[in-house]
C-alpha cells in the first residue's frame, strides 16, 4: 500500500510549475535588480558628468564662485540622488600643459629626484617642490583648472547583499577647464632648492 501510494505521488505533476518558478525566482528577481541598480548609477553617472560639464562653463566666468558652483553641481545631482554626498576639489596650474604634472627642477646628480639643494621652479609659488604643481583653489584669470566631483550614495535597490558587493556607489568627473582673462595672470612662479 505505501508502494503504490509513492508510485501514484511520484506520477502526480501538479505543482511542478510552482515549484520550478520557486527555484528560479531568486535568480530572475537578483538578475532584475541588478539590471535596475545598475541602470540607475549609470544614470546618476551621467547626471553628475552633465552637471559637472555645466558648471566648468559657468565657473569660467569672471565673478564666479567657488560655493555658487558647487551649490548647481549639488542641485542637480540631489535631483536624481537625493541621499549623494558630494566632495570637490580643485587646482589651478598656469596652462593646460601644467595640468597633474610636477615642478620643474634640474637634476644636478642624476638620480631623478630633486634633493641636495638642486633648483626647482616653484609655480605654485608655496616654497617647496611639488609632484604636483596646482594650486588649492579656482586660480586667476587664464588658469587653466582641474575641477573633480566625488559623489557617494547609498544604492537605490537592496542587491547589495545577495551579490556580496558595496551597499554604495561612488564615481568622480573630471573636468579640465580655463578661466576667462577677466584681469592679469598671476605670477606665482619662483626659484627654489630642493631639500
Amino acid at each position: 500500500m505505501i508502494a503504490r501510494a509513492f508510485q501514484t505521488l511520484r506520477r502526480d505533476e501538479q505543482g511542478v510549475s510552482i515549484l520550478e518558478f520557486a527555484l528560479i525566482a531568486p535568480v530572475l528577481l537578483t538578475m532584475i535588480l541588478g539590471l535596475f541598480d545598475l541602470s540607475y548609477n549609470m544614470y546618476a553617472n551621467s547626471m553628475l558628468h552633465g552637471a559637472v560639464q555645466q558648471a566648468a562653463r559657468e565657473s569660467t566666468l569672471e565673478g564666479a564662485s567657488e560655493q555658487g558652483v558647487d551649490s548647481a553641481v549639488t542641485d542637480a545631482v540631489h535631483d536624481v540622488v537625493p541621499h549623494a554626498t558630494l566632495t570637490f576639489d580643485r587646482k589651478a596650474y598656469a596652462s593646460f600643459t601644467a595640468v597633474a604634472q610636477e615642478e620643474a627642477f634640474t637634476d644636478v646628480n642624476e638620480d631623478g629626484t630633486c634633493n641636495e639643494g638642486e633648483p626647482f621652479e616653484d609655480a605654485n609659488g608655496n616654497g617647496i617642490w611639488d609632484r604636483d604643481q596646482g594650486e588649492a583653489g579656482m586660480g586667476g584669470a587664464r588658469d587653466a583648472v582641474l575641477y573633480n566631483v566625488t559623489i557617494s550614495y547609498p544604492r537605490a535597490f537592496p542587491i547589495a547583499p545577495f551579490i556580496g558587493i558595496s551597499p554604495f556607489q561612488q564615481t568622480t568627473a573630471t573636468t579640465v577647464l580655463r578661466n576667462q582673462p577677466f584681469d592679469d595672470p598671476k605670477d606665482r612662479s619662483a626659484i627654489g632648492n630642493c631639500p
